[in-house]
C-alpha cells in the first residue's frame, strides 16, 4: 500500500510488480482451475470406463464356465 502513495520511482517500480504479482496470481489460478475442471471431467470418463470394462470381465467369466452336462443314454439292452 505504501509504494501506490510514495512517488518515487522505487515505489512506482515496487507497486507496478506487486500489480504484476496479482495478475500472474489470478491467471494461474484459472489455469490451475480450467486443469481442476478437465481433470474432473477425465476422471468421470474412466469410471465410466472402469464400469464397462467390469461388464466385459463378467461376461467372459460367464462365457468360460462350462455348460451343464446332459445326462447321457447308456448304450445297449436296459431291462
Amino acid at each position: 500500500m505504501l509504494s501506490s502513495v510514495l512517488n518515487s520511482e522505487r515505489a512506482i517500480q515496487v507497486n507496478i510488480a506487486i500489480m504484476r504479482a496479482f495478475v500472474r496470481l489470478k491467471t494461474i489460478l484459472s489455469t490451475h482451475k480450467e486443469l481442476a475442471h478437465k481433470l474432473n471431467e477425465l476422471e468421470r470418463k474412466i469410471e465410466k470406463h472402469d464400469a464397462d470394462i467390469g461388464t466385459i470381465f463378467e461376461a467372459i467369466r460367464q462365457l468360460m464356465v462350462p455348460p451343464p452336462e446332459k445326462p447321457r443314454r447308456r448304450i445297449g439292452f436296459h431291462p
